[in-house]
């Protein structure tokens, strides 16, 4: 991964930017137990980075329980509350927060000019926050950074630098957004909980619907994750359960976004290619992990 801080173009004023991210604490055999002391170590390190050009401010939504694992770099906002749990029919599921309860709480916390929400366990290059700046500047509004996957050897802090050298693969998933400030009060999100399939796609379609321009950038190496699992594609029935759950919730959010689109508009032709490739998939959610597509796992995740 190349870190050149010449890719940041001047600003006029210094931009402030929010990142937020949900810490858990878990089992060692979770994969975020190897995962989340990387995540926060490298955002720290992007941070400092950039503390003479960009103000960047690091944020937590936890739930109480997790409180102690904030680390002293990032502020924790209140306790998230709510959990995919009030509304399951299922006992026994995850704790699974809501996206709107996390990004509510960044964007009370923070008056930053952009906003950004990545998963726990996607990690940052050192040149994150300023490809970023550089990314506003060209005159995005909203827009995601797919990942890297890198090989899952890597299991320390110590490693870090070793991993910043690894080219990766790309990875279709969305996991990390960005979206100017004043875009937010328009997001529709509904009861759409991370850690399961469609997160992404409910995030992104926003982002479709009400920036003025707004793009994925696909190849990237800017973020990166180690190895290619998660606890969201373990085959048990409360993970298939939560996928179908969360599936139903998000096309209902993509389709009212669909509605609500200028007629002709480009939002309205690329949210209903959206909605067509939810249809496509929809019974081999609905049907368990028997087999996910790549298309699957871009659209959903």
């Amino acid at each position: 991964m190349q870190h050149n801080r010449s890719v940041l173009v001047q600003q006029q004023s210094k931009l402030t930017l929010g990142h937020i991210i949900n810490p858990v604490i878990v089992s060692k055999s979770s994969d975020l137990f190897i995962a989340q002391p990387i995540t926060f170590e490298t955002m720290k390190r992007a941070r400092d980075f950039v503390k003479d050009e960009i103000e960047v401010k690091l944020f937590s939504a936890q739930y109480s329980e997790d409180r102690s694992l904030v680390p002293d770099s990032m502020i924790g906002t209140k306790d998230l509350e709510g959990s995919v749990r009030d509304i399951s029919k299922r006992t026994g599921v995850k704790k699974l927060p809501f996206i709107k309860d996390i990004l509510d709480r960044l964007y009370e916390s923070s008056d930053a000019d952009y906003l950004i929400y990545t998963n726990v366990d996607i990690a940052l290059a050192p040149n994150f926050y300023l490809a970023v700046s550089n990314f506003i500047n060209k005159g995005y509004d909203a827009f995601s950074i797919n990942r890297r996957n890198i090989p899952n050897h890597f299991q320390t802090i110590e490693d870090i630098p070793k991993m910043y050298q690894e080219k990766g693969l790309p990875s279709p998933g969305h996991d990390c957004f960005v979206f100017q400030r004043d875009l937010y009060q328009q997001f529709e999100l509904g009861e759409v909980f991370i850690g399961a399939l469609g997160i992404g796609a409910v995030v992104s379609s926003n982002m479709i619907r009400f920036a003025k321009r707004f793009t994925c950038f696909r190849d990237e190496y800017l973020t990166f994750h180690i190895g290619n699992d998660g606890d969201w594609r373990l085959k048990n029935k409360n993970n298939v359960y939560l996928n179908k759950l969360n599936y139903k919730n998000s096309v209902k959010i993509i389709q009212l976004l669909y509605q609500s689109a200028p007629p002709n508009s480009v939002q309205k032709a690329k949210l209903k290619g959206r909605l067509k490739d939810f249809r496509f998939i929809r019974n081999k959610i609905l049907s368990g992990f028997k087999k996910i597509s790549n298309l699957l796992t871009r659209f959903l995740k």
